[in-house]
């Protein structure tokens, strides 16, 4: 599967899970023990929002959290900046450029790039459907697919908190997803 069709085929769902969140549920711990659900919304959607930035050339210097990207609507906020990713991504040429990202991450083609995103939203919607009781089933195929990209990709430098942990020894007959995601270092 090609990595923006990988993409196509992640980001529907994880909107769902942000646009199922109740307000109640913000502040509730999520299985990425650093944040909270309110957090870790503001992490992938301000994080994709950043990458929009990088395909035009600019080093992305900063993934820190930024909760104000949610505002008042956090399924807006997504759907606004995924748009606009999406629709980088396919402009001339955007798959032949290199992203500057700080460590440690480095300089990355916008193919691995673009992976990475649908490796971690699988892995955040896990997080996010966990944190909020809500149930996150992706195709067995598509987890392959993951699974196999982060088991090429995931680098000891990049097992930090706020990234991706160490990796956790999945429970007997865990599912496709339930092993990718002690593979990202939670508890399934």
């Amino acid at each position: 599967m090609e990595p923006v069709d990988q993409l196509d085929a992640v980001v529907p769902t994880l909107g769902n899970l942000v646009k199922s969140v109740r307000t109640g549920q913000l502040d509730n711990p999520t299985p990425c023990t650093e944040f909270t659900v309110r957090d870790l919304m503001s992490h992938f959607i301000g994080n994709v929002d950043s990458l929009v930035g990088g395909f035009d050339g600019t080093p992305i210097t900063d993934l820190s959290v930024r909760t104000e990207i949610l505002g008042d609507d956090p399924g807006r906020a997504y759907d606004t900046v995924l748009g606009e990713f999406r629709a980088v991504i396919r402009e001339p040429g955007a798959m032949d450029r290199v992203i500057s990202l700080p460590p440690p991450f480095g300089d990355v083609p916008a193919p691995v790039l673009v992976r990475f995103v649908a490796f971690d939203f699988m892995v955040h919607s896990w997080d996010l459907a966990t944190a909020t009781g809500q149930t996150y089933t992706p195709p067995d195929d598509l987890v392959a697919e993951a699974d196999a990209f982060a088991h090429q990709i995931i680098s000891p430098e990049m097992r930090v908190p706020g990234v991706i942990g160490p990796d956790v020894e999945p429970p007997p007959g865990a599912s496709p997803i339930e092993r990718l995601v002690a593979f990202a270092g939670r508890k399934p």
